[in-house]
């Protein structure tokens, strides 16, 4: 709670690991928009198998990600991290050589394999004190839109330059680079420890899946990922069916993303300052099933085709940029790790059924069977979505109380939560942090300042 800015240390830990986390997920977005058109050329294809080759690393990144991360608090943050981004740069590699669709699976399955995510993000919480890890932790996660963006435009124009073997490669020497990263940039932290904000914890996951809110959005964010990853096995040979050849696509990718961004804040404002969110979340899925409802129709149209893409990536973005924020207020405050962690397994669950179901559909139902399907469920979320309570508008925050007893934690709860503007307060025996959920219009931090030690 400290007032104090970050320390020099602290922001090249949050500058470093965003650029490592930037790195790989610009490799995985990459392919996203060229996969499709370059996979009809592979032995072996099939549409099923094209859907696969874009999905199959979700299957292993939810698998992988949450034992990783546990497996860091034994054995130490940057050895597993550098194992990630090795098995992550093999799988590019065995992509990249791969002249069958079959392995092209093998590589994305291994890419997918260096789930080092949850280990990035215990790290920046050994790197950062309590007070600040919440920046540390939106820098890192800005790095996911942006190289979203980046990737969206620059994977056609690779494309055209060295094709989708260059861009694995490419994919292989980013992964290469974040080990650079880690081990010339990142400080090594005095010691490791669990961190209920930041990691899942294992005692945790009964209550956070017992959650039928939480549950609420762990289905969002997996049928999210899911129309977006099915929409990628389609669109780009939509585009090009309409008219656009594939080295041209960047220049409908570069305005759409650009107006969907822009798009997107206004409601993000308003449902944050306005305490809007649970409407806006609603009209945004509402947006998403309209866009894919007009893709069954008009998917072999250029102009309706570009017009759709730009308010389904509007929709796309806002709900990006909320869920997250919804976890954190329905989240108890001392799972917040671990809700996070199912939510973002469910994010890339949702990525693999995507593409597997998309490939699916479309060889037996082609285009507008992808997108029915994609709005069917839609509506099943919206419906759900509609049911769901009101968010509360807290916010979280951290104490460093110290070491104490467990019967000194539960009187110091007390004592916390009798401060105007503490709503819930949790703490933890095993680490000496207070979390807590405030009202930052009411919160006395004075008060507050004086647990800390």
């Amino acid at each position: 709670m400290s007032p104090e800015q970050m320390t020099p240390r602290e922001r090249r830990a949050a500058i470093s690991l965003a650029g490592i986390f930037a790195t790989r997920m610009l490799g995985l977005f990459l392919i996203l928009p060229v996969f499709a058109l370059y996979a009809e050329d592979l032995e072996g294809v099939t549409p099923t198998l094209v859907g696969v080759a874009i999905g199959i690393y979700g299957l292993t990144q939810a698998l992988f990600q949450i034992p990783f991360g546990m497996l860091s608090d034994r054995i130490g943050r940057k050895p597993v991290i550098v194992a990630g981004l090795l098995l992550f740069a093999i799988g590019s590699a065995i992509a990249a050589t791969a002249d069958t669709i079959n392995g092209v699976i093998i590589g994305r399955t291994l890419q997918g394999s260096g789930a080092v995510a949850a280990a990035i993000m215990a790290l920046a919480a050994d790197l950062t004190r309590e007070e600040h890890r919440p920046k540390a932790m939106a820098v890192i996660g800005m790095t996911i839109g942006v190289s979203f963006l980046i990737a969206m435009v620059a994977g056609p124009v690779l494309d055209g330059w060295v094709g989708v073997p260059g861009i694995f490669w490419l994919t292989a020497v980013l992964a290469l680079a974040g080990i650079a990263i880690l081990l010339i940039a990142v400080p090594t932290p005095a010691d490791s420890r669990v961190h209920r904000d930041a990691e899942a914890v294992s005692q945790q996951f009964r209550q956070v899946l017992a959650d039928t809110q939480l549950l609420r959005l762990d289905f969002g964010i997996l049928v999210l990922h899911l129309v977006l990853t099915a929409g990628f096995v389609v669109l780009p040979l939509a585009l090009r069916d309409a008219g656009l050849v594939s080295s041209d696509h960047w220049q409908l990718y570069l305005p759409v993303m650009v107006f969907a961004m822009a798009g997107a804040i206004p409601f993000i404002v308003l449902a944050e300052k306005k305490r809007l969110m649970k409407p806006i979340v609603i009209g945004g899925i509402a947006l998403l099933g309209l866009s894919e409802i007009g893709f069954v129709f008009l998917h072999d149209s250029f102009w309706p085709l570009a017009v759709l893409m730009g308010l389904f990536f509007i929709a796309f973005n806002l709900m990006e940029a909320l869920m997250p924020s919804l976890i954190a207020k329905t989240a108890p405050v001392q799972s917040k790790g671990t809700a996070m962690g199912v939510y973002s397994s469910s994010q890339f669950f949702g990525a693999f059924i995507g593409g597997a179901a998309g490939g699916s559909l479309y060889g037996q139902f082609g285009p507008a069977g992808v997108f029915l399907f994609c709005a069917i469920l839609l509506a099943a979320w919206w419906l759900l979505a509609i049911t769901m309570k009101q968010p509360r508008y807290l916010a979280s925050a951290m104490v460093n109380v110290g070491p104490l007893d467990s019967a000194r934690a539960a009187e110091l709860e007390g004592e916390i939560c009798r401060i105007d503007g503490v709503e819930e307060a949790y703490v933890g025996v095993d680490d000496g942090i207070a979390y807590l959920r405030i009202d930052n219009d009411k919160i006395d931090r004075a008060e507050l300042d004086r647990f800390s030690i």
